[in-house]
């Protein structure tokens, strides 16, 4: 089964680490990855940019609405996600839980929706 796994952390937190803190979470996140990939789980993921470049698009009427800027102000904002394989959610949360975004954010765990056609 598939699930997304949406990671959520404080851009505002984000912004008061040190280079080497950076570093330190990158290189998590690149370690993540290789064990992810290797255990052949990973499906595809990545890092988004700041919110501060997010486009927000809305239809009414007919009409389409374009703002700058998220849809929401929130304390956590979507930073990135990872599309696994796991067997059922308890394997899912157990992936989860070991993104190095889980330690100071959170991560959001939802299952695909199989849609026959």
């Amino acid at each position: 089964m598939e699930y997304m796994l949406l990671i959520y952390n404080s851009e505002a937190d984000g912004k008061k680490m040190s280079a080497a803190q950076h570093g330190e979470i990158f290189q998590g996140y690149h370690t993540f990855t290789q064990d992810l990939t290797k255990s052949g789980k990973n499906k595809g993921g990545n890092a988004l940019e700041q919110t501060t470049t997010a486009t927000t698009v809305r239809v009414r009427n007919g009409k389409t609405a374009v703002t700058d800027g998220p849809f929401a102000e929130t304390k956590e904002q979507l930073g990135g996600y990872y599309l696994v394989e796991a067997k059922d959610l308890d394997e899912a949360i157990s992936i989860a839980a070991r993104i190095p975004g889980a330690k100071h954010g959170s991560i959001e765990v939802r299952p695909i929706m199989k849609i026959n056609m």
